[in-house]
């Protein structure tokens, strides 16, 4: 009961916008406050901005607790226990959907190991919770995707996709829970195409989109009249268009189109037969959804180190102006807002002190600190980098140095992310910090095929798995060697999922750079992998596989060229492999490959099994378990002294 008193503790708010300035650093700081849980995973204020709602954690398990803003009462909380609590959503204010998920095998579906969704209605003022998919005739009891939030005339309304039954087939299917009264009837029923299926801000079915994963045939359907239309149809073996949510007039559509020239947002208007020119600023963007209504009222885009938001309404665009002067020089993006949009949720990542979520009160002028994400710790510095790959392509990434260390001459772990189309971002990074406290600079590259640079660098890495993507990880290595920044003969490198392959490809086909790899997670088999994916999951999922690895078919000889198990004869450093047994993205039998065949071939290695653990480290347990392994290992094989 104790360390919930303490996680809850960490709600006490501060006056001001100041924090407490750290002490000079006696010791490292134990690696259970990096690889424990955060203290704090989410905090979402209510849309009438008088309540607060928090994922906390202990270190190992999650709990939600709730505040009120008026008191700074902490006067409920919610125990997720063996389940992995992955999302919390205000529905009114009197409601908290909390959706949580656990890794189970039904056979009646193929018999694979997967993820299932499942979303619980809380009623805050009678504590009382109800599974809101539960007893639903033909369906499963698990959610498809996350709950929609409409409050129509006063009352909470959530629209959660599930799967219906029809002939022992699941369809996507849409089902509308009336939170007060608890009641949860079906909205529309699914064809076996169904991908997604959106209402309108008064809760009328408004469109929906279908995939055929075999041909790629995307279509787009709207609601007019009590009708179904068909809008448009395209060809989309790859990069189909997404459907977001409501544009900003809450009858439009938002959809997320890939073309030729890369990604970007666009609306639909209620009675045009195309979608209309990207909205301004929205590459690379993410949307802002209105939390009573779901229209849409801003994007947030990542613009090399700098996030830039457009708010559309010019009041809302002058109240981050003020959120922003509240944290001078600190990477300060939104978590969450009131409906009148007078208070928010914001995440401060201070170079200085790392991140903590804030509470701004904009009419009262007022910024209090809500909790940091982790306690107890002396963030390293981090710095952007920028340097040319061999062939002249422009890369970028951050170097994360150890506090008080030389200038020149460092220990380096290169950490390349995973993905790959994702990308690393400026300020804290947990796992990267927890090397640094050890006394290894860390180099993060956005190597080519990372997403958020635009299309160009983006398909630059299609084709460029054990290649370019690869040979861009020890270009930056050889940067940082000339400035005399690093050790060359000291580098080693870790990653996870992409960045794990990454790790293996370094000690097998890009030899003579690294003194040891880490691969947490990462594909190592990859006509065995991409066979996997497509089983798994469907077709166009191996396409997306091919097309980045640069095959045409799962027996293409290319992939063998580039899958490091083929490999395990070069590896010319020693190999630690950690694996979560519940993975469900890349399978556990991909470790056990690459283990078996280097221990074939006489090299060193060493697996370590992480037990009910997933792709995304998501238990403290066996998180800390994963980062004490690798931390042991750098320091056995690339001491930093």
């Amino acid at each position: 009961m104790k360390s919930w008193i303490l996680a809850a503790a960490c709600i006490a708010a501060v006056s001001g916008a100041a924090r407490v300035v750290s002490q000079p650093v006696a010791a490292p700081t134990p690696l259970e406050a990096f690889g424990g849980l955060p203290t704090i995973e989410d905090a979402e204020i209510s849309p009438d901005g008088k309540r607060l709602a928090l994922i906390v954690t202990n270190g190992e398990q999650r709990r939600v607790i709730f505040e009120d803003l008026a008191t700074s009462h902490v006067f409920a909380s919610v125990a997720s226990g063996d389940r992995k609590l992955r999302a919390i959503q205000w529905a009114g204010s009197d409601h908290l959907l909390i959706t949580n998920s656990v890794t189970e095998t039904v056979f009646a579906l193929n018999g694979s190991k997967r993820e299932w969704f499942l979303t619980t209605d809380y009623a805050v003022e009678s504590g009382h919770q109800k599974p809101v998919l539960q007893g639903i005739e033909s369906a499963m009891n698990v959610d498809a995707g996350l709950p929609d939030v409409r409050v129509i005339d006063g009352k909470a309304f959530a629209f959660v996709p599930g799967l219906r039954f029809v002939d022992g087939t699941g369809r996507v299917s849409l089902y509308r829970a009336e939170l007060s009264s608890g009641l949860t009837d079906l909205v529309q029923e699914g064809v076996d195409s169904t991908a997604t299926l959106l209402v309108g801000a008064d809760g009328k079915l408004l469109a929906a989109t279908e995939y055929d994963a075999k041909s790629g045939r995307w279509t787009l359907k709207v609601k007019r009249a009590g009708n179904w239309k068909v809008i448009k149809t395209l060809e989309a073996k790859l990069d189909q268009p997404y459907l977001m949510g409501l544009g900003r007039d809450g009858r439009s559509l938002l959809l997320a189109v890939n073309d030729d020239h890369g990604g970007a947002l666009r609306e639909l208007a209620p009675d045009a037969d195309d979608w209309g020119p990207p909205l301004e600023a929205a590459g690379d963007a993410g949307a802002i959804f209105d939390p009573l209504t779901g229209i849409l009222i801003g994007l947030h885009a990542l613009n090399g180190d700098q996030d830039a938001y457009t708010f559309f309404d010019p009041a809302d665009q002058a109240t981050w102006k003020k959120v922003l002067k509240a944290f001078p020089d600190s990477r300060v993006t939104l978590g969450s807002l009131s409906a009148d949009r007078h208070r928010l949720v914001v995440l401060v990542d201070s170079p200085t002190e790392g991140p903590a979520y804030a509470l701004v009160d904009v009419a009262a002028h007022t910024a209090k600190w809500i909790g940091p994400i982790f306690r107890d710790v002396h963030p390293a510095p981090v710095t952007p980098v920028s340097f040319k790959a061999a062939d002249g392509t422009q890369l970028t990434g951050y170097l994360t140095t150890p506090l008080g260390a030389a200038a020149t001459g460092q220990p380096l772990v290169v950490f390349p992310h995973g993905g790959p189309a994702a990308r690393d971002t400026p300020g804290f990074d947990w796992w990267a910090q927890a090397m640094a406290s050890r006394g290894y600079a860390v180099l993060q590259v956005n190597y080519r095929g990372s997403d958020g640079f635009g299309w160009d660098f983006l398909s630059a890495g299609f084709g460029q798995w054990g290649r370019k993507m690869q040979t861009d990880l020890s270009d930056g290595v050889r940067y940082l060697a000339a400035r005399g920044t690093i050790d060359p003969k000291r580098v080693c490198i870790v990653g996870a999922s992409y960045g794990g392959y990454a790790a293996l490809a370094g000690a097998t086909l890009d030899p003579g750079v690294y003194r040891c790899a880490v691969s947490v997670s990462g594909p190592a088999d990859l006509p065995r992998f991409v066979s996997w994916a497509r089983s798994r999951h469907d077709q166009s999922t191996g396409r997306y596989w091919l097309r980045f690895m640069g095959a045409d078919r799962t027996g293409d000889p290319k992939l063998a060229d580039i899958s490091p198990a083929a490999h395990a004869d070069r590896a010319a450093a020693p190999i630690l492999i950690i694996h979560g047994r519940d993975d469900t993205v890349v399978p556990f039998e991909q470790s056990e490959i690459m283990a078996a065949a280097l221990k074939r071939a006489g090299k060193p290695v060493e697996l370590v099994t992480l037990h009910g653990e997933d792709h995304w480290l998501s238990r403290g347990e066996t998180r800390l378990q994963m980062l004490k392994a690798v931390i042991d290992f750098l320091q056995k094989n690339n001491p930093p002294g």
